[in-house]
């Protein structure tokens, strides 16, 4: 049997990538989903902390973490909390 036809009898679709290991009993071919890092600007990393900030003192917490980042907390386009009681901007 070829390659072709071993790789149809398993389900093994064409141009899956496979993990080929040996073992004792012979080689393992097992498929892999390859899943794409992502990778955030320190400018994403800014909108995701203002904005994720549950209440006042978060969001000052996070408006400190911005700052930290070296970013106006300003210039990053965000969603306050509904409880901003915090003076931070």
């Amino acid at each position: 049997m070829g390659p072709a036809a071993t790789r149809r009898r398993y389900g093994i679709e064409e141009g899956t990538i496979l993990i080929v290991a040996e073992r004792d009993e012979g080689i393992l071919l097992q498929p892999v989903a390859l899943v794409p890092i992502e990778t955030y600007s320190r400018e994403r990393k800014a909108e995701f902390l203002l904005s994720n900030a549950v209440d006042g003192a978060d969001y000052s917490r996070a408006v400190t973490e911005v700052r930290d980042l070296g970013l106006d907390p300003d210039s990053i386009p965000h969603a306050k909390p509904a409880d901003d009681s915090s003076d931070a901007d």
